[in-house]
């Protein structure tokens, strides 16, 4: 008898083994087949129901990609969408770069060997709030050429570059065609929304880029997002926070959907978007339930803009995005899990809705079923209320269903509801930020600060590469972007009306932004900048001039290039003029603008390699804080434990810093956004906007910046900080990422959960199940904070007991967690005792990890 049980088990095993096997050849296997018709994209003849998210790997490092791809397969997603970034892969023409994060090649296989899909989104003009919409800035420079038109300079370096790439995953053997995970490619980006701007050009141009990228044979079929004039055989495809009315521009071609907006970047100096998980839910749900079949989140994991990467102008360093995975590579709860929970409804409904078109039905005002049903007998169908203000109860198959407003109800067998997409059953986790001072030892002094090294960056021209050129140069034509900032200088005798000794003029400067320091003799005498979608400068202001020689010194700068819009590569920045002097009494005006001007590209710090931290012009006396235009560096040790690590730079104005030679992106928390505008409860409910759940008002939108623990060692690390308006360094910290509480609140009005159903199953019926699980697998449920069953009150971290309330509610929960990784308990009388007959009751809960 027991021979026969290992014989058995060792048959069971072999099984499995073969259908591991058959899958991994099905998904990944020799020359794989990827077509679409009117339904869906088609897999080895198989028409199929995918669910994609966007993860960028330049905004995330190699050591975070398997862990991201890993979440974003255990979140039910089947496609890993990303870009590629020109400028990153090219930054001289004819020279590339594919290491550390830009290793595309890497990052793509990572996806394949997790089972996952790749879409391929060349462009090669990518938007994504990324510095000039991801072209390189030499691009610019070449004669004749006109971006995104039918130019011929243009097309010859977008045809090469995109060749390049394919030919690079060709070589790779990385197409579905050859074996690999890329089952779809993009050219060109959202050019439908300005391609009237170029006129005729432009159609010509769509039609000659649609016939390039075929013609690279990738043996996988091309998209063109928001291009309803797509040419055959590129499909069109919706981005939008909703794509369900969307459709193809051809009843040969399926609806898809490439970016469905998980919530909005962050500026300096504007609030944080964010968007309740219940309306995405409805919008995935409400697109599935309209005869889409593939949708991607944008993003899926935002991550981090490092360095000058971030483009707009204007963008935050963090492009957290309110994903599901957030910046630092932790869940976001509850909508990772309530999203992954929907995604299951509907791979539930996969068989009936690929077999056929869906059939709708008025259900009343509002109110709508949409049915996938099968001369078979296979049905699933979508009840939907539209409606923002009342819940409403309908009658469908001959049943009667509770739909809440603005949401979807998901019933794979047309009768039973498996979810409801705003009744949510995952758990949610409040994060937090744990403070952990910079560690680092104060010398013999005791001194705070006295650890600190720094230089001054001299104001004005201090380079030997300086040039004089008459009039005013635009800044981004002068510098190729290889800094942020351009010195202009002039250095003038004052007309004896206008300047005579200690007497005020007034100085008139124009810039195109996006800010502007102007120093008179060597002192500053203003500071403007342009965030909020104005980048012009234009000011008058008093300024005390010699009646010598007198030196004018602006330090123009930018955050970051234009990256989206009709001939955005011609937006300008930089003192352009006019620039004048007039007196104060409104007589004699001067105008400097066509004077001879000296110029300076950069800052004498970074042509010294400052941020790597081995000059020789690092200072240590007399320590200055709050001194604009100062480098400062500080050798710290690694922060304890492994959680991810942010630097919180309060205290400090604007400016860059740099780990160990590696540039964690622009600051600014000196800048806050308006008081106004953002709400304690945004209501899910109506059509989603970017301004309409905001949060952070009053205050800077970010303090903390990310930065991987895998570029720091355990100690002799390196931080080294630029200071451009002045603030106080030593007031910079860590702070480590962490999990503070997690919570669940589960009604008995709520469907079980996805996983348990099942049509043939008899028996007792599943009821709804609360279910609680630690982030990390070394950790164990170690406390409940609150439970409650009957009607609790409040939001996760501030819970109360209602009126109703069951007695045996913490000993129960405690019983089923507390020692556990994960537990569920189920929502109900049997369970908890019925503390109010008649009233409909709830499962709040909110525990702790150990």
């Amino acid at each position: 008898m027991i021979m026969e049980k290992i014989i058995l088990q060792k048959w069971l095993i072999l099984v499995l083994m073969l259908c591991i096997s058959d899958l991994i050849t099905t998904s990944f296997g020799a020359n794989n087949s990827v077509t679409y018709d009117h339904r869906a994209l088609v897999i080895n003849g198989k028409r199929r129901v995918l669910v994609s998210g966007s993860i960028h790997y330049p905004r995330s490092t190699p050591e975070m990609w398997g862990d991201l791809i890993q979440k974003s397969k255990d979140g039910g997603l089947d496609i890993i969408e990303t870009y590629v970034f020109w400028d990153l892969h090219e930054p001289v023409r004819g020279q590339y770069d594919f290491s550390g994060r830009k290793d595309l090649v890497k990052f793509v296989k990572l996806v394949g060997e997790a089972g996952l899909y790749v879409h391929l989104r060349i462009g090669p003009y990518v938007c994504a709030e990324w510095n000039y919409g991801g072209f390189p800035l030499w691009l610019h420079f070449i004669p004749g050429i006109k971006f995104r038109t039918d130019n011929e300079p243009f097309k010859e370096e977008m045809q090469r570059f995109t060749a390049y790439i394919v030919d690079l995953m060709k070589k790779n053997n990385l197409y579905a065609s050859q074996g690999g995970p890329i089952i779809l490619s993009q050219i060109e980006n959202e050019y439908g929304n300005i391609d009237s701007a170029y006129g005729s050009a432009a159609k010509s141009y769509i039609k000659w880029a649609a016939n390039m990228a075929v013609s690279l044979d990738t043996g996988v079929p091309w998209v063109m997002c928001r291009q309803a004039d797509a040419p055959d055989p590129i499909i069109n495809t919706c981005n939008g926070f909703y794509c369900d009315q969307f459709t193809p521009n051809s009843n040969q071609k399926p609806k898809l959907w490439t970016e469905n907006w998980s919530g909005w970047f962050t500026s300096f100096g504007n609030p944080i978007p964010y968007r309740p998980v219940e309306d995405l839910a409805f919008a995935v749900a409400r697109f599935y339930q309209r005869g889409g079949t593939m949708q991607n989140y944008y993003m899926y994991h935002g991550g981090t803009n490092f360095g000058h990467a971030a483009g707009g102008p204007f963008i935050t360093t963090t492009y957290d995005y309110d994903a599901p995975i957030d910046e630092y590579g932790i869940v976001r709860q509850p909508k990772w899990g309530h999203l992954r929970d929907v995604h299951k409804a509907i791979k539930l409904c996969e068989a009936a809705m690929v077999a056929t078109d869906p059939t709708y039905t008025s259900l009343g005002s509002n109110l709508e079923a949409s049915v996938y049903k099968t001369e078979s007998g296979l049905c699933s169908a979508f009840l939907a209320n539209t409606g923002t203000q009342s819940d409403a109860t309908v009658n469908f198959n001959g049943n009667s269903y509770r739909l809440p407003a603005w949401s979807v109800s998901i019933l794979p067998d047309c009768k039973n509801v498996v979810l409801n997409t705003a009744k949510i059953n995952s758990m949610a986790m409040l994060p937090k930020f744990t403070p952990q001072p910079l560690k680092y030892n104060l010398d013999s002094s005791g001194v705070l600060g006295s650890s600190w090294s720094w230089f001054s960056e001299p104001i004005g021209i201090s380079k030997k590469s300086a040039f004089v050129k008459p009039g005013l140069l635009e800044q981004i034509n002068t510098t190729s972007d290889q800094s942020d900032y351009l010195w202009y200088s002039i250095v003038m005798k004052g007309d004896e009306q206008v300047l005579q000794n200690g007497s005020q003029t007034v100085l008139h400067v124009s810039s195109l932004g996006h800010g502007l320091h102007t120093f008179i003799n060597g002192k500053l005498a203003d500071t403007r900048y342009s965030p909020n979608g104005n980048h012009h400068i234009s000011v008058d202001f008093p300024v005390t001039l010699n009646s010598g020689a007198n030196t004018i010194d602006f330090l123009s700068l930018t955050v970051g290039l234009q990256n989206y819009g009709a001939f955005f590569d011609l937006t300008g920045a930089g003192v352009t003029g006019p620039v004048s002097l007039r007196s104060s009494n409104g007589g004699l005006t001067v105008d400097l603008s066509a004077q001879p001007w000296t110029y300076q590209i950069g800052l004498k710090g970074e042509d010294s390699e400052l941020s790597s931290g081995s000059s020789s012009l690092w200072e240590s006396p007399v320590f200055p804080k709050n001194q604009p235009l100062t480098w400062y560096k500080i050798s710290f040790d690694a922060p304890d434990g492994n959680d991810p690590i942010a630097l919180d730079f309060t205290g400090m104005g604007k400016g860059e810093a740099w780990v160990n030679g590696q540039s964690i992106g622009r600051y600014w928390p000196a800048l806050s956004s308006p008081k106004n505008g953002c709400v304690d409860y945004c209501d899910y409910r109506g059509t989603y906007r970017s301004d309409k759940c905001l949060k952070k008002c009053g205050k800077p939108p970010q303090q903390l910046y990310h930065v991987p623990r895998t570029w720091m060692k355990q100690s002799d690390n390196v931080l080294v900080v630029f200071e451009e308006i002045g603030g106080d360094p030593t007031q910079i910290s860590f702070a480590r990422r962490q999990i503070g509480s997690m919570c669940s609140h589960v009604s008995e009005s709520h469907p079980p959960p996805v996983d348990t159903w099942n049509p043939e199953k008899t028996g007792k019926k599943v009821g709804p199940v609360l279910s609680l699980e630690c982030p990390s697998p070394d950790q164990v449920i170690s406390s409940i904070k609150f439970a409650s069953f009957g009607t609790p009150q409040g939001s996760c971290g501030s819970y109360a007991h209602g009126r109703c309330k069951s007695i045996k509610s913490l000993p129960v929960v405690q019983k089923a967690c507390v020692g556990s990784r994960s537990c569920s308990v189920g929502v109900s009388i049997d369970t908890f005792g019925d503390p109010c007959i008649g009233v409909t009751k709830s499962l709040a809960v909110e525990a702790t990890c150990a």
